[in-house]
């Protein structure tokens, strides 16, 4: 993985969405001695942040500008995006200023790498050079093998390895990292709605016994939105009734592992960290 080596002392800024990774980022760059300040968005980030960076400014989704110029005034060189963004928001609560605005014009379709990049190619011409995060994260990368006490059975191996390649063919398309399957049928394909209610949709159709499988998309910029997994999505398993969850070791994130193996074998799920090649690891 490719390391990034800041001046001593120097600034890193921080895009903050909601969840915990800006948190932990936070944490991890003020242990390595980099002063980190953070632009929050309101309604998103958790108020924590506040208490994990230098300075912190809320703004609302779509202030393009104010977010340049606060990092700009205070000498910061390089920015991480991190932390999610609730994507329906875009119709119901974005204030864009006129930045933002043309440069949502410009773009033809609205998805979600389509966005980031442009956002990042605005905020680089600006001096603000973007990074990906994994480099301050590097152990919370979904490890390579099964996780858990229970390995999938020969029928879930096979869909394991159906979704997997169904789920490429989708984020080829920008559309979303998440298939869910059952028995060689897709049963629910994640769009706007994000993960966990695909999920549970998945588990309205098909009923108990379906797999889960999340990627990182083909041509995806690492910079931005990997493939994330924790506690949350083993709970949304149990209560839909999905038995596996498959993702790509070194491509997508695990939160709380520990607690999230711990709670999936009390439950009878799989988790398996399958590697590119589609090969299940026993």
């Amino acid at each position: 993985m490719e390391q990034f080596q800041l001046k001593p002392g120097s600034s890193l800024g921080i895009i903050a969405g909601g969840g915990q990774l800006p948190l932990l980022i936070a944490e991890a760059a003020g242990k390595l001695g980099y002063r980190v300040v953070a632009v929050a968005h309101k309604g998103e980030t958790d108020r924590q942040i506040d208490k994990c960076c230098s300075e912190v400014k809320w703004l609302r989704l779509g202030q393009l500008n104010k977010l340049i110029n606060f990092f700009k005034k205070r000498d910061v060189e390089s920015v991480v995006f991190a932390g999610t963004i609730t994507k329906t928001r875009i119709f119901f609560d974005i204030r864009p200023d006129f930045r933002a605005l043309a440069l949502w014009n410009q773009l033809e379709g609205h998805l979600d790498d389509r966005i980031l990049r442009a956002v990042a190619g605005e905020l680089e011409k600006e001096g603000l050079k973007v990074l990906p995060y994994t480099w301050l994260l590097s152990d919370l990368l979904f490890p390579r093998g099964i996780l858990t006490r229970r390995a999938p059975s020969g029928q879930e191996e096979r869909d394991i390895r159906f979704g997997l390649g169904l789920a490429r063919q989708i984020g080829k398309l920008d559309i979303g990292q998440c298939l869910v399957v059952k028995d060689g049928t897709v049963l629910a394909v994640e769009a706007i709605e994000g993960t966990d209610e695909t999920i549970r949709r998945g588990g309205r159709l098909g009923g108990e016994g379906s797999v889960v499988v999340k990627v990182y998309k083909p041509g995806q910029d690492i910079r931005f939105d990997l493939p994330a997994t924790g506690v949350k999505t083993i709970e949304t398993m149990i209560e839909s009734g999905a038995k596996v969850l498959a993702a790509e070791a070194g491509r997508s994130l695990f939160f709380d592992r520990d607690q999230a193996v711990s709670l999936a074998d009390r439950h009878g799920i799989a988790i398996v960290g399958v590697d590119p090649a589609d090969t299940v690891q026993s």
